[in-house]
């Protein structure tokens, strides 16, 4: 677990990827959910910001 943290002070591809992987998969849930308003509002842009995200760690050095 301390390897994640100092992969991601260190600014590696692997655990970011995996924030960024997460992200998306929050936002599809969040889309996807019939309880609660907010989480449908906010959906997309956290879909976004992981998608953007992905694409920007994916130039981190591994």
């Amino acid at each position: 677990m301390s390897n994640f943290f100092t992969g991601l002070l260190r600014f590696r591809r692997g655990p970011w990827e995996m924030v960024a992987t997460i992200l998306i998969a929050l936002g599809v849930f969040m889309l996807m959910q019939p309880f609660v308003m907010w989480g449908y509002t906010y959906s997309f842009i956290t879909t976004l910001i992981g998608t953007v995200m992905f694409i920007v760690v994916s130039h981190f050095p591994e």
